[in-house]
């Protein structure tokens, strides 16, 4: 099965050449970019004698023709209008942009970009892959979750669903490599800046808010606008959301633990660590696994979700892939058993 990718030149683009690249199914027909006539070795280095590819202009029609899948691996703004170019086409489209995740009117918030066709946002189906599974497989459209959403909605989805927490005060400490902020230059995301270093942005104002409290919501209509504040991590690639709800009635971790590994137990790339046992970012690095681990704390009445993905993979390009798998039919899983890397 032919795929293309739009936007190869940035990390999560590179993310999918390294999956693809040794797909059991799919074979990567063409890449693109602005950047014609390209090698791609030329932009990423460690691609030499691997990958001879050369990056072609953007032509839609011609995307089209040759391939079932195309991935619009480009910047929030970028994606919609590519998107929109593809409608109508014999072509399924996974958008790994904020592009199609949320509302026109809660994007120009957010954002600060002109939104997306409406008509397109309605028909895209948000591809949290352990959640809309049925869904994604109907799909012609997917908008693929953005990165900390990823890793928030795998650790809550389970106790927003059997309602067992008060719906009005979630707290969400989320910190993420640099490797999140994308290839562009700038100074926070510097050696100097971001070496031994650790800085909260864009406080109560990120622009993943309101697809978190959307996704809630849809489970769980009691649920309110949650807290959420991230931080950037002096590492390359990983995510770490350690997640804060007050219980309705007291649970202990045994019978949380149990609710998750009942909800997860068929899903591959979701792993519950045991009791007493908290994942770390370094544990899930190069792999599409979310791992989890709960602690409800008998004295406060409190429970602790801590969740760890690898940003470019779970929280971007493996999702991807996976959402690809099951939109054709595969097993959700081909392509994408890598084993983390360690240490």
């Amino acid at each position: 099965m032919n795929v293309s990718i739009i936007g190869t030149t940035g990390y999560g683009g590179a993310e999918l050449l390294r999956i693809l690249q040794h797909h059991p199914e799919f074979n990567i027909k063409s890449i693109h970019s602005t950047k014609e006539d390209l090698p791609i070795w030329n932009e990423y280095p460690h691609l030499y004698g691997i990958m001879d590819k050369a990056l072609q202009k953007i032509d839609p029609d011609q995307i089209a023709e040759q391939s079932e899948i195309v991935f619009l691996a480009t910047p929030s703004g970028i994606s919609g209008k590519l998107a929109e170019a593809f409608s109508g086409k014999s072509i399924k489209v996974i958008d790994l942009s904020g592009d199609l995740r949320i509302p026109a009117d809660e994007y120009l918030e957010w954002y600060k970009h002109e939104p997306a066709n409406e008509s397109l946002v309605e028909k895209a189906v948000y591809g949290l892959s352990e959640w809309h599974h049925e869904e994604i497989a109907a799909a012609e459209l997917i908008s693929n979750p953005g990165c900390y959403p990823t890793s928030t909605l795998l650790s809550l989805a389970p106790i927003v669903k059997e309602n067992l927490i008060d719906p009005t005060g979630i707290i969400v400490d989320a910190k993420s490599g640099v490797s999140g902020a994308g290839r562009s230059l700038s100074r926070t995301t510097s050696y100097a800046e971001a070496n031994e270093n650790l800085r909260v942005y864009k406080v109560n104002q990120h622009q993943h808010t309101p697809e978190i409290e959307q996704q809630l919501m849809n489970w769980n209509a009691g649920i309110k606008p949650i807290t959420f504040t991230t931080h950037l991590l002096p590492i390359t690639r990983g995510i770490m959301t350690t997640s804060y709800v007050q219980l309705t009635k007291e649970y202990t971790t045994s019978q949380i633990l149990e609710l998750f590994q009942s909800v997860y137990e068929k899903h591959p790339f979701i792993r519950i660590r045991p009791e007493n046992t908290f994942p770390s970012v370094k544990e899930v690095a190069g792999s599409n696994y979310c791992d989890i681990g709960v602690h409800a704390d008998s004295r406060t009445g409190r429970l602790t979700v801590v969740s760890v993905i690898d940003n470019l993979m779970k929280g971007a390009a493996g999702q991807a892939v996976q959402n690809a798998n099951i939109m054709s039919g595969l097993d959700e899983a081909a392509g994408l058993g890598f084993v983390p890397l360690y240490p």
